[in-house]
């Protein structure tokens, strides 16, 4: 009987063993995609802003993270429908960090 319950015990602690591992796995390979994404990303960026630009850009992501990525995301819609032909510089920047923030800022009023 106690050899039953060693068994047992082994066989349990092997399946947590193997569940564990793939869980890393998965884990492992979303932090890939992860990088991989944020590779890209990248790249279009330099390629479709100026220096002055990205700094902007890194600046604001450090700031308001959510508002970065939402422009990041509307510069490579943009990039890969053709409709960016010259490198986007600082000014322009500015008012599209303007505009996306405009339409995604709420106004919370509290009624008393």
């Amino acid at each position: 009987m106690a050899e039953d319950i060693e068994e047992i015990r082994k066989k349990k602690l092997l399946e947590m063993q193997k569940r564990l591992a793939e869980q890393q796995k998965a884990q492992e390979e979303a932090m890939r995609q992860e990088m991989e994404l944020e590779a890209q990303l990248d790249a279009i960026m330099r390629r479709i802003l100026t220096p002055e630009a990205r700094e902007r850009l890194g600046r604001v992501k450090l700031v308001k993270p959510e508002l970065a990525r939402q422009v990041e995301l509307v510069l490579v819609q943009l990039y890969q429908a053709g409709q960016i032909r010259e490198p986007i510089d600082d000014p322009k920047l500015k008012r599209i960090l303007a505009q996306v923030d405009a339409k995604t800022r709420r106004d919370y009023r509290i009624k008393w």
